[in-house]
């Protein structure tokens, strides 16, 4: 397992490829309503320039709903807004998915932690992407 910075973030294996894992995150999305905003292959525009790089796509998503009266309370968390969850390969080929977490968040742009219930979601999602 490679050492992975913290400072915010969790750090899940997956048992399933980068593409099959992202499938699982965009279905676990799907079940709870919350749309996929964006889907961002950056081997992808690696492999576009001619340069290589393992399987790395970011997901982009949520809902006003959830994510406003955050901005709010902190106009800068419109910075970090929509949540993402990145899907990447390491040099092994083990897929993993990384995310910022609430508290993170909290912590970074000082809404009120009454709020984090509006994002805390996002662990489920991601728990349910990577279970075997």
């Amino acid at each position: 397992m490679p050492e992975l910075p913290e400072k915010g973030m969790v750090h899940r294996t997956s048992p399933y490829c980068v593409d099959e894992t992202v499938e699982r995150l965009e279905a676990a999305l799907k079940s709870l309503g919350i749309p996929v905003l964006a889907k961002i292959d950056h081997s992808g525009g690696a492999a576009a320039m001619g340069m290589e790089m393992k399987p790395t796509k970011l997901l982009i998503f949520g809902n006003a709903k959830a994510g406003t009266p955050l901005m709010q309370a902190a106009p800068t968390t419109a910075l970090d807004l929509p949540l993402k969850a990145l899907v990447w390969e390491d040099g092994l080929g083990v897929a993993w998915v990384s995310y910022n977490t609430p508290q993170y968040l909290q912590e970074r742009h000082g809404f009120p932690e009454r709020l984090m219930a509006n994002i805390a979601g996002i662990r489920v999602i991601v728990e349910e992407a990577v279970k075997a």
